[in-house]
């Protein structure tokens, strides 16, 4: 399997690019990211900044927190990535916007302090109660 990797927004305003291997994929239980997509988790990949491309359409940005900008459609709302100061070498991106999302497993699960309590996820994989960066 090659190592690009494209996806986008539901209404195609949004479309985006990576070169990097599909791995460091985490489930996130933080408040902010149930809050922020509308979901009970949202599962991300974290790949080098410098391999990321936008192709199509200029995101939203929205400050979700004092160090992470998120980026989303305006047009249909869906969230497609997330920056963090305490990482600035790369991008977290959402696998549910991938074209193939199933060829990204996760690998474990973050912040699992705020974790749904009747959610059931994944169980086999291991949890991290912050984000080990």
């Amino acid at each position: 399997m090659t190592d690009l990797h494209q996806g986008g927004c539901q209404c195609g305003s949004l479309r985006y690019r990576f070169q990097a291997p599909l791995r460091d994929i985490a489930h996130c239980h933080c408040t902010i990211c149930r809050r922020s997509s509308g979901g009970l988790v949202v599962t991300w990949i974290t790949v080098p900044r410098a391999a990321f491309e936008w192709l199509r359409g200029e995101p939203g940005e929205y400050a979700s927190s004092a160090t992470c900008t998120r980026y989303f459609c305006r047009d249909c709302g869906a969230q497609l990535a997330l920056f963090t100061r305490h990482s600035p070498e790369t991008l977290d991106v959402t696998i549910g916007t991938l074209d193939e999302p199933e060829h990204a497993p996760a690998d474990r699960h973050i912040w699992v302090g705020t974790r749904l309590p009747w959610l059931n996820l994944d169980p086999q994989l291991p949890d991290e109660e912050e984000e080990h960066i």
